[in-house]
């Protein structure tokens, strides 16, 4: 089977840009209008001590251009994820993170005049100039961040550096999306088989038949292996980016430094991976060895991991019969919630396409003042169902946080962002549980839970474990080879899995397959998210309806509050270790209820 070009995907399994730009000429006006805007911005500077409305004035100005800067670096962003390969995209690519740099150094002028201000002038201009308070989330932000600013000259000019300074991770992208290229291998049939990244983890990686896994997976690593050098030295470049940034602006650590944005506290960061690493492996061991005697093999290797225990149970659905499923499942959160998961499926606000030079995995991109936008890989299963409906808490979330709050008040921690996506699979789970009679189908559907922790609570947590020993090194003055790294990952992998699961070297080069590293410290707020989902799920079950109506405050709240206050509003406590510990031992019930299936 032919990988399919871009030019030849049917248009309405693609995302509608044209809500964004109507023609790549409107885009073209309106980044060099950003562009023009933002040079004049520093004007606003003037007497910004003097009065409280300059300040107002500086922060409508700072607020007005962010909200122009938006969609033009999105239709860039989205246009090169449908295809990495397209050449104009990837100029406009360009274009943009050029304009970033730009525009990150006349804000960064504004930043080092703002942070001059004594914090007790500030406070006495929000009491005077009650306009002001829209700015509330920004201000507050600012005043955390006064310690650790460098000198007014030094902002400006690491503003300036942001393209260099992301140019580890934007190379990291273009290397996989447009350059990486994998070769045929023998599938299932006996027939040679196209491999793409996208088709690698969406299709081969859960495929039911164990030499098409390995076949797969040995061809996906082998290509993988001709980038491990390079691949290494961009991660290690960007570590010690990290590494040196936090030494520079005073943090005790890079840890430090990457948590305090998130708003999250040491131990809330290390409770959550010591917990889960050490509490879950003995559940997921149980599933591995459960995985091992159901399919009756032999060995079981990181590349069965993935593997259906029930292979001639597939349930298919098409992109329309799971979307309807989802919209029935989420009924609970009320008309306004589904009615805009009516727009989400009508309007095109989702591209599901497969084809040549698409960004791997799924996402959502949600535009100021815009609808949001999801990317996946639709591959006719009901598994999808549960990638869709997890993009679509994403949506649902700054979907009603755009609409509640200004711009710079609607990104909460990335400590909570993982959260509503979670609870919508949680939701489409229970709902397909309640509505079948089938023992088989509830087997899958539990599996279909234990994938959704798996992901959350193993995969990325794990990665969250490797980004905390390869930060430890660094900070010893390690130097991070591809080898250190791929070593790395895999004592990480076999502390996690013990005898369970073979780990061999090629386990240990996956840590090249996730973009999450150039992130900070994001892959560990997955099990967060999940944390705190599970918990307020369970807590809807016991109370009903007004627990709903608080998780949709939540979600328009934005970033109005700190993650813990945010959860706070939902009935969730994420200071307390037993909230981890609970959802872990949701996760061994699961896991319990699937060896009873099959004893």
């Amino acid at each position: 089977m032919e990988l399919t070009k871009r030019t030849a995907v049917a248009v309405h399994e693609t995302w509608n840009l044209t809500d964004l730009f109507s023609s790549i000429m409107e885009w073209e006006n309106a980044l060099q209008e950003v562009e023009q805007e933002a040079k004049k911005l520093h004007l606003f500077n003037e007497k910004v001590a003097e009065r409280p409305e300059h300040l107002l004035n500086v922060l409508q100005a700072r607020e007005n251009l962010l909200e122009k800067v938006v969609p033009v670096m999105t239709y860039a962003s989205l246009s090169l994820s449908s295809d990495g390969t397209n050449s104009d995209s990837q100029a406009n690519a360009s274009r943009v993170h050029a304009l970033q740099a730009i525009v990150q150094a006349e804000l960064a002028k504004i930043e080092a005049e703002l942070m001059a201000l004594p914090i007790s002038l500030i406070e006495q201009f929000q009491q005077d100039l009650p306009e002001l308070d829209q700015f509330n989330a920004y201000l507050d932000q600012l005043l955390r961040d006064k310690p650790y600013a460098l000198s007014a000259e030094t902002e400006e000019v690491l503003a300036s550096l942001t393209p260099v300074l992301n140019a580890p991770s934007l190379t990291y992208a273009a290397s996989k999306s447009a350059d990486m290229t994998f070769p045929s291998f023998k599938g299932a049939d006996g027939e040679d088989h196209s491999l793409s990244f996208a088709r690698f983890e969406d299709q081969y990686e859960l495929s039911p038949n164990k030499e098409e896994r390995k076949n797969a997976f040995s061809t996906f690593d082998n290509t993988l292996k001709q980038y491990e050098n390079t691949y290494a030295k961009l991660y290690a470049t960007e570590v010690t980016k990290q590494v040196t940034l936090a030494k520079l602006r005073g943090y005790d650590s890079v840890e430090g430094m990457l948590l305090h944005p998130q708003k999250v506290t040491k131990t809330m960061y290390h409770n959550q991976l010591d917990t889960i690493y050490s509490e879950l492996a003995p559940h997921m061991q149980r599933f591995a060895k459960l995985k091992k005697e159901v399919l009756g093999l032999d060995t079981f290797n990181f590349f069965d991991l993935k593997a259906p225990l029930d292979p001639e149970f597939e349930p298919e659905t098409t992109y329309d019969q799971a979307f309807d499923t989802i919209i029935q499942a989420l009924a609970p959160l009320g008309n306004d919630y589904a009615q805009m998961l009516h727009h989400a499926k009508d309007d095109r606000w989702v591209d599901r396409a497969d084809n040549i030079g698409k960004a791997t995995g799924a996402f959502c991109a949600s535009p100021y003042g815009y609808h949001p936008y999801i990317l996946l890989t639709w591959k006719d299963t009901m598994r999808g169902a549960f990638i869709l409906a997890h993009e679509l808490g994403h949506a649902g979330h700054f979907y009603l946080a755009n609409a509640n709050q200004p711009l710079n008040a609607t990104r909460p921690s990335t400590y909570f962002i993982e959260a509503p996506s979670t609870m919508n699979e949680l939701f489409l789970g229970n709902y397909l549980l309640k509505t079948t009679e089938d023992p088989r189908m509830k087997r899958w559907v539990i599996l279909q839970f234990i994938g959704t922790y798996y992901h959350n609570f193993v995969t990325h947590l794990l990665e969250g474990e490797f980004q905390r020993r390869v930060y430890t090194m660094a900070e010893e003055g390690r130097p991070l080879t591809a080898t250190l790294l791929r070593k790395t990952k895999q004592e990480v992998l076999s502390g996690f899995w013990g005898d369970a699961v073979e780990i061999d070297e090629r386990a240990g080069r996956t840590w090249m397959r996730q973009p999450h590293y150039y992130m900070g410290l994001y892959p560990y707020t997955y099990s967060a998210g999940l944390t705190a989902a599970t918990k307020a799920y369970t807590l809807y079950e016991e109370k009903g309806q007004p627990v709903l109506d608080s998780w949709l405050e939540m979600l328009k709240s934005g970033g109005t509050k700190e993650p813990l206050e945010l959860f706070k509003l939902a009935g969730v406590d994420m200071e307390q270790k037993k909230t981890i510990q609970d959802a872990v031992a949701y996760v061994g019930s699961l896991i319990s209820d699937l060896e009873t299936s099959y004893r």
